[in-house]
């Protein structure tokens, strides 16, 4: 059941993950959707959707804010006196949606 509900996973990933001309990446629970695969927001947002609806899994609790937060402005970046922090983002990774689909709810915030 296990291997089962982390292949499902895989292979939902895929199909967001595009096409390879040579080697198909290897994806483990560590990779991470944003670093890793370089997901935009709007690909992970799709991604998360369709992984809420086909595995049945309580989405309370999840922001794609979290994982993608709002870049800063052009007036912003180009202010010299404006402060900026670096947000920390945590990581969002395939193991998350694996222990999440085994739990039946998004088990992180």
């Amino acid at each position: 059941m296990t291997d089962e509900i982390d292949q499902r996973i895989y292979e939902l990933v895929r199909r967001y993950d595009g096409v390879y001309l040579f080697k198909q990446k290897t994806l483990t629970p560590q990779i991470d959707i944003d670093t890793d695969l370089n997901f935009e927001r709007e690909e992970a947002q799709a991604l998360m959707d369709e992984f809420f609806n086909e595995f049945a899994v309580e989405r309370s609790g999840f922001l794609i804010d979290t994982y993608y937060p709002d870049e800063p402005s052009l007036a912003q970046i180009l202010n010299p006196f404006n402060k900026r922090e670096v947000p920390v983002v945590p990581d969002f990774t395939l193991g998350m949606l694996i222990e999440s689909a085994k739990a039946g709810r998004w088990l992180y915030e």
